[in-house]
């Protein structure tokens, strides 16, 4: 059968009009995705389908174009490389805050200096001369401490400060606390507080004195008061209910006052504070205390004569400057010295204490090292309080 030209070019040009179109839908198709990926006016991507996200209405197909026509001429869209970062500074050093252990590292002029370490080199060379300031510091740390909190303020120099509070007229050791302070300030000038330098010292001479090396922290600022009429300390002569309250005022436990009270395995104490003990006829006289150690001290104390006369506070001989529980032992043996010091051994309430501690050494150093701790953080002044003194028996 034959068709007409006319038709076979008719049907021709129908087939070749169905491939053009088809072929514009492809295009048209392709052109949509490539736009959902480009920027909009504001520079910004449109994450309109590419993260998902259904326009209204839209099932996901890119919408926008009502005829559907492919656009002509349009450029290949180029992502742009991210800005790039401005080169990071080194972070600047800043002066921590609170007390912590290693507190002055890095805030030297030098960085590698670590002063506390130089600090201590000068106390071990003080301590080889002179093994007393042991407990020389240690009285001075406690006496500092419970005025005012750690603060250096018994440093200070004047006609009415602390200093010169009766209690505090025979502490000593101000010449070793002074020459740390002359090597801190020629390294780090400006940066290690008075108050840091008591408790450094303190630590290192517990440690050389045989006692716990435990780990001291520093942060502390001096203080900015000193006043003899603010000296409040406990005294020797008060009960064990009193020296308990005198302590709980300052937080600590009756445990804590039991272990620093003996901080007296270390020192010496004058016949004002225990002559009346020994002899008949005076109120405080101790019938209980040993035979042995009354005669022993007598001499050194005679009745009705104002000696200026010492005797060791732990009576063992082989341990009177060594940081040990010597001391709970002696006093077990009513062989104490001070009336405070005796009374602990005596009371049902520091009784059990005292026992613990003559029986374990190592008892007695675990407890001492957490209770001078907590000690020297006793009100301390941190941050921007207080200052840093340039000379620890004056102001700024």
């Amino acid at each position: 059968m034959k068709f007409p030209v006319t038709s076979i070019l008719v049907r021709v040009l129908a087939l070749t009009m169905l491939i053009l179109a088809l072929s514009h839908v492809g295009q048209s198709k392709g052109s949509g995705w490539k736009q959902g990926g480009s920027k909009s006016s504001h520079g910004h991507k449109s994450y309109g389908s590419t993260h998902g996200q259904k326009s209204h209405g839209s099932k996901g197909r890119h919408v926008g174009r009502g005829n559907n026509k492919p656009p002509k001429n349009i450029p290949t869209p180029i992502t742009p490389s991210p800005p790039l970062s401005p080169p990071s500074s080194p972070p600047t050093p800043t002066r921590p805050s609170g007390l912590q252990v290693g507190f002055y590292k890095g805030l030297c002029p030098n960085k590698l200096v670590d002063i506390e370490a130089v600090l201590e080199i000068k106390v071990q060379e003080h301590f080889r001369k002179d093994p007393t300031i042991l407990p020389a510091i240690l009285r001075m740390q406690f006496h500092d401490c419970f005025v005012h909190g750690c603060d250096a303020s018994i440093l200070i120099n004047g006609l009415s400060t602390e200093k010169t509070a009766g209690p505090n007229l025979s502490v000593r050791g101000y010449e070793l606390i002074d020459a740390m302070k002359a090597i801190a300030e020629a390294q780090c000038p400006g940066v290690v507080s008075c108050a840091d330098i008591i408790a450094i010292a303190t630590k290192e001479l517990i440690k050389l004195g045989g006692g716990p090396n435990y780990s001291v922290q520093t942060g502390r600022r001096d203080g900015l008061v000193s006043r003899a009429q603010d000296v409040n300390l406990p005294s020797p002569f008060l009960t064990v209910s009193e020296t308990i309250s005198a302590f709980s005022a300052k937080r600590f436990t009756t445990e804590e006052m039991v272990i620093l009270l003996g901080c007296h395995t270390v020192g010496v104490s004058s016949c004002a504070f225990f002559q009346d003990r020994l002899y008949q006829g005076t109120t405080q006289f101790d019938p209980i205390m040993d035979p042995t150690l009354r005669q022993q001290l007598m001499p050194t104390c005679p009745k009705g004569i104002t000696a200026n006369n010492s005797t060791f506070l732990d009576q063992n001989p082989r341990s009177s400057n060594i940081v040990d529980n010597s001391f709970f032992n002696q006093i077990q043996k009513q062989r104490g010295i001070l009336p405070i010091d005796q009374a602990l051994a005596r009371d049902p309430k520091t009784i059990p204490f005292v026992q613990q501690f003559a029986q374990s050494a190592s008892l007695f150093n675990t407890k001492l090292a957490n209770a001078m701790v907590k000690l020297q953080a006793l009100d301390v002044l941190t941050g921007n309080q207080g200052e840093i003194r340039k000379t620890c028996s004056r102001f700024n």
